[in-house]
């Protein structure tokens, strides 16, 4: 075995590789899954594991079996021996990881698309980040406004198309049961598709570090049976509705609404008032008023007081009567008396 160094260097690689590979596989590295996309993606990092931990091993044995082996030793003070390069080693050691990366890099691709495909029935949430929350808004039917909640309800088996962006920095939508993390960047919308598959409330985390306030970014998903998720939507419509109804009867009351109410009011024709009845006479369309007897007082129910003509002429030497009548004409004369006695 000592004269063999290619040979231990080899065995102690291959024990070491099959160690490190079950402890890799036996980690349990991710939370429960909740998605059909998990396990895919569960299948795709063992993959990686079992072709990552062989290669690694390999290359710290080589290192630490050089760095004891071919150590100098102390007081040698000699350069090291002139070697060549060896043109089929490299081309080995060359070859090998290329042939490993692109067969690694063809089945993540492979699986990318599968977990992608998009579905007719795909139900479409719109994710906003911003510092430190997250926000969702479900699309309505046409003419429907989208309804809009900072909780994340997602039906059972059905796929979800989450349309990604954010108001200031850069976050990251990650839950972890789903496998799937999408960068949140300000300006740009990013998508990713998932089809929950197990009930039950799973975290919802930013994975981007986003300012003071980034280890409070978390929020939870729940996941509903489809007619459980119909009647919450439909709630949540119904709550809408009402805030929008009770908003444009608040318009109504206000102070503008009022006024305008009172504008049309004053715009409406006012009825003529009715003409008075009495003891006084009515207006005459000439302007002349009632004659009392002369010489004596009148007891009649009008005033004596006239603005421009006088009153009621008596005769020669007599006593001036007053009219009967307290109406005055358009020219403010009233009517005159008869002429008194002697």
């Amino acid at each position: 075995m000592r004269n063999r160094p290619l040979l231990q260097l080899g065995l102690i690689g291959a024990l070491a590789s099959v160690v490190g590979v079950a402890i890799g596989l036996v980690i349990d590295w991710f939370p429960e899954q909740a998605s059909e996309e998990a396990g895919p993606i569960d299948t795709l990092y063992d993959v990686l594991v079992v072709a990552s931990v062989p290669i690694f091993v390999l290359v710290m044995t080589v290192a630490i079996y050089s760095v004891i082996k071919f150590r100098a030793r102390p007081g040698d003070m000699r350069d090291g021996a002139p070697i060549h390069g060896n043109a089929k080693l490299e081309v080995v050691w060359v070859t090998i990881p290329f042939l490993l990366v692109t067969a690694l890099a063809v089945y993540g691709w492979i699986v990318l698309i599968d977990i992608e495909d998009p579905q007719p029935d795909a139900m479409v949430v719109d994710v906003r980040g911003e510092q430190f929350a997250w926000s969702f808004a479900y699309p309505g039917e046409e003419g429907e406004a989208p309804v809009r909640t900072t909780d994340l309800m997602l039906p059972l088996d059905r796929q979800v198309e989450f349309n990604i962006n954010s108001e200031d920095v850069i976050h990251s939508f990650w839950v972890p049961a789903f496998r799937l993390k999408s960068d949140t960047v300000p300006g740009i919308t990013t998508t990713i598709r998932v089809t929950p598959n197990a009930e039950g409330e799973f975290d919802v985390v930013c994975a981007e570090l986003c300012g003071i306030g980034h280890s409070t970014m978390r929020q939870s998903v729940t996941v509903v049976p489809e007619d459980d998720f119909t009647a919450w939507l439909t709630e949540q419509q119904e709550a809408l509705a009402a805030e929008d109804g009770g908003a444009e009867a608040a318009e109504g009351q206000s102070p503008s609404g009022l006024a305008g109410q009172a504008s049309d009011a004053a715009a409406e024709p006012e009825e003529p008032a009715p003409a008075p009845s009495g003891g006084g006479g009515a207006p005459s369309g000439d302007g002349a008023g009632g004659g009392g007897a002369g010489g004596a007082p009148s007891d009649g129910g009008g005033s004596s007081d006239q603005p421009d003509g006088a009153g009621g002429a008596s005769g020669g030497g007599s006593q001036g009567s007053k009219t009967g009548s307290g109406d005055q004409s358009a020219d403010g004369s009233s009517g005159g008396g008869g002429g008194g006695g002697g």
